[in-house]
């Protein structure tokens, strides 16, 4: 083995090894920008944040924990596409099915005629935290190339199929350029399918064309496809080789029911040993509450519009008259181990301030630019009570941060921000 080969290795179990002491992802990569809603980048969107998270991990020491640098939701799902539950059930079930079965099922599926390089597959008995089994590839033909990748996996309980506005399909605030439809198939399925483009804040470049099966049950199987090549591997405006139909197709086959069967009950679900009463961690703060005590904080005179409210989260954007301001509120219990040592100001981007208030709640409020790299600003107080109960508010001077500013600074200040974080109606309406 050559030390290059070596040394890639030993960083790839370094890695993996910090990612997964991590806790999962927050939704404000998953449903930021108003916030991306909850649709996660799809499991490849899963696997570059784990990727980035723990190579920050690494390279300083671990300072920004799973959040991003300015502070985002820990204990949620990625950004990009469906909020799937990534600890495994105590109860798993008896079928498996193996990466290399995935990339078969795949590759049977495509249209005859082509050609298939760099396929790979993760089963679903692999090792880390993530549980649905994936598949991977790049299929070609005279007319050129399409990265093609299927994840299966199951919503977390209580998530339904539509995370965004509500049909599955993300508000335009949140993703301008998007084309997508729902609709639900005899049996109750849903299915959502959208065109979109693989930097969202843009109506250019290479294309990104997805399509979700949610079954009754919660499983869900997607396929996502990049025209061009694989993700972020070509700038071609092309459209993909495969059509929405055909990607449809992939998705509704049956040939994928070896693999819904093989993924785990959902949580808590079959938990007979369990105790009495929800972990803390399990509670959820209801939406509509949320939403109330949210819009009880903002100046009189405004409008508000793109309301995106589910348990434990709720974006809306708001109009004082002088330009859109989106704003967002995330309540969790059970958050003190996973914060603990992360709400100092230790490798935040952006200007940074941590207190403590008398009642033991600590604060930390930072001011800096979007993640996304445009030129929106994003203001955050983020909160954690003694009792593990936290309150991120955060908003952009923008209606999302992956689009123009539409005022010089946000609307509400940084004490407005910390007085609704604060707001004890959060948890007891």
């Amino acid at each position: 083995m050559s030390r290059d080969e070596d040394l890639e290795r030993r960083l790839a179990r370094a890695m993996t090894g910090a990612a997964e002491t991590f806790p999962p992802h927050s939704p404000d990569l998953v449903r930021r920008s108003v916030v991306r809603g909850r649709r996660m980048r799809l499991v490849r969107a899963t696997q570059v944040a784990a990727a980035t998270a723990a190579f920050a991990a690494v390279a300083a020491g671990g300072a920004l924990l799973g959040t991003d640098a300015l502070g985002g939701t820990p204990g949620r799902p990625t950004a990009g596409g469906p909020a799937h539950s990534t600890v495994r059930s105590p109860s798993r079930a008896p079928a498996s099915v193996s990466g290399e079965e995935m990339v078969r099922t795949l590759k049977s599926l495509l249209p005859p005629g082509g050609t298939v390089s760099a396929a790979s597959g993760r089963g679903s008995a692999g090792d880390g935290p993530a549980v649905w089994p994936t598949a991977e590839l790049t299929y070609s033909t005279a007319n050129g190339s399409s990265g093609i990748d299927v994840s299966v996996a199951r919503l977390d309980p209580g998530t339904t199929a539509g995370q965004g506005s509500g049909d599955g399909c993300l508000p335009v605030e949140v993703r301008p350029y998007d084309k997508c439809a729902t609709r639900k198939l005899p049996g109750g399925a849903v299915l959502t399918t959208t065109e979109s483009f693989t930097y969202p804040s843009s109506d250019t470049g290479q294309k990104r064309w997805y399509v979700v099966l949610t079954t009754p049950a919660g499983a869900q199987v997607t396929v996502q496809e990049f025209g061009g090549g694989s993700e972020k591997g070509s700038a071609d405006g092309g459209d993909p080789l495969l059509s929405i139909a055909q990607l449809t197709s992939i998705v509704r086959s049956p040939a994928w029911n070896k693999a819904i069967a093989a993924l785990p009950a959902p949580r808590g679900a079959a938990s007979t040993g369990a105790s009495d009463g929800a972990s803390a961690a399990a509670r959820r703060v209801p939406g509509a509450r949320m939403t109330r005590v949210l819009r009880s904080h903002l100046p009189r005179g405004g409008t508000t519009s793109g309301l995106n409210a589910s348990d434990d989260l709720v974006q809306l954007v708001y109009d004082d008259g002088r330009g859109k301001n989106m704003v967002q509120v995330d309540a969790q219990y059970g958050m003190t181990r996973l914060l603990a040592r992360h709400m100092g100001c230790a490798g935040v981007a952006g200007a940074c301030e941590a207190t403590t208030l008398a009642d033991g709640t600590r604060v930390k409020k930072v001011r800096g630019p979007s993640e996304k790299g445009g030129p929106a600003t994003v203001w955050l107080v983020d909160t954690l009570r003694p009792d593990g109960r936290r309150v991120a508010v955060r908003e952009v001077n923008s209606y999302a941060e992956s689009t123009p500013v539409t005022r010089p600074a946000p609307a509400l200040g940084m004490d407005e921000l910390l007085a609704i974080a604060l707001d004890k109606r959060l948890f007891t309406g």
